[in-house]
């Protein structure tokens, strides 16, 4: 262990319990000044105000906070939700998106601060450790890498309390916390506690943004969503920023219980977890791309957009982001992308919503053709020679059988 007082390290804080103790025992363990590193991705406010007071008084040497909020939605969900990545079928990856941006951020930190070290709060159980570790990795190799909960002895929320209260460091994190959230623009979510029993139902207290479905409005919204080159630009005819979008549809799609899912994991490192996740606006805008891909996208790509979704799925809950692969997939995404416009008419009511109205002018739906009246386009004899082309080695295989 290098010890020199001279060299700094930044640490992405949180200002929450385990961010806020490893300050002084970092400080404590390497001798290094610490500069904590604030990532504004939208989460809750009051997780911001005084946060740099909190930082100072906790030991660190200086605190950075910087407003990530665009680049996340811009850089990061829209290319993402282009690809219709969901991790197993259902998690729109709020967690796994958000914590590459904060890690270059960190590092572009650090190089501009000439640091030595990279520090991070994340569990030796969970993802993020990875996540943060790779991004690393890829982006400046030589930058040594602090990970406390890898190395020091507090094991529990009474423990970090008690070092807190022997380093006469000031907290208002109590024992009476009971889950683990993390929140941003995007997404909340909601782990531990009475929900590591999955025979428990989730209650109240699991659900932070969205409105329990059964309380909603007993009356359906209606929105519109106008879609330009695979992404979101105006909501209800209002063209926004997309941040702007995305706030507009969490509030809308919090009133009525949009987004909600209670799910068990497959974490990377190879144990499972549940949690609830709240992600309104996003499965808003999911529902309304996939609307337009519908129309547009042909069997064989709308095929090859469905894999690439998987793929990148877990290129990004992997922690992926900076290699090749996902720069491949993301490319590949961006040219079917190329055609999705167009506009959707979107029904909410109580926890779902559905596209009821879609149109685009690259649609390869055509009435005249898809009719089930009479139509002077498509002549069904036709058919009789593409069966029989297509069933070729079906009949094969089974005129071979039949002389055995």
């Amino acid at each position: 262990m290098n010890k020199d007082q001279n060299k700094t390290v930044v640490l992405a804080y949180s200002g929450g319990l385990d961010t806020s103790a490893i300050i002084p025992w970092v400080k404590e363990n390497y001798n290094v000044k610490v500069v904590a590193f604030v990532a504004n991705i939208g989460q809750n406010k009051k997780e911001l105000e005084e946060i740099e007071e909190k930082a100072l008084k906790s030991g660190a040497y200086k605190c950075y906070i910087m407003d990530l909020r665009e680049t996340f939605v811009r850089d990061y969900v829209y290319p993402v939700l282009k690809t219709g990545a969901l991790y197993e079928g259902s998690y729109l990856l709020g967690t796994a998106m958000a914590r590459p941006v904060i890690a270059q951020a960190q590092v572009n930190l650090a190089l501009k601060l000439g640091a030595e070290f990279l520090c991070h709060g994340a569990t030796g159980k969970g993802n993020d450790q990875v996540r943060f570790e790779t991004t690393y990795a890829a982006l400046a190799p030589h930058l040594k890498v602090i990970a406390p909960w890898r190395e020091w002895k507090l094991r529990s929320r009474e423990s970090l309390l008690e070092y807190l209260s022997k380093k006469n460091i000031p907290t208002t994190a109590t024992l009476e916390k009971i889950y683990s959230r993390d929140e941003n623009i995007w997404h909340i979510s909601t782990e531990g506690g009475m929900l590591e029993d999955t025979w428990n139902i989730s209650n109240p207290d699991c659900w932070m943004w969205t409105t329990d479905p059964k309380l909603a409005p007993v009356k359906s919204e209606y929105i519109l969503i106008t879609i330009e080159r695979g992404c979101v630009i105006a909501v209800n005819n209002r063209r926004l920023s997309p941040v702007k979008c995305l706030e507009e549809l969490n509030k809308i799609g919090s009133k009525h219980g949009i987004g909600r899912i209670d799910i068990v994991e497959n974490r990377l490192i190879g144990m499972k977890s549940r949690g609830c996740y709240e992600t309104p606006g996003g499965t808003i805008m999911s529902t309304a791309l996939r609307a337009i891909e519908q129309l547009v996208l042909d069997r064989e790509s709308f095929k090859w957009r469905e894999n690439i979704g998987l793929e990148m799925s877990s290129v990004v809950y992997d922690g992926r982001w900076f290699a090749p692969l996902r720069e491949s997939l993301q490319a590949a995404a961006d040219s079917l992308s190329n055609e999705i416009n167009g506009e959707v008419g979107l029904e909410l009511y109580k926890g779902k919503v559905v596209a009821v109205q879609k149109k685009s002018p690259n649609s390869l739906y055509s009435k005249d053709f898809a009719t089930f009246g009479e139509d002077e386009v498509y002549h069904q004899s036709d058919a009789k020679g593409f069966i029989r082309l297509f069933s070729l080695s079906a009949r094969i295989r089974a005129i071979k059988k039949q002389k055995k």
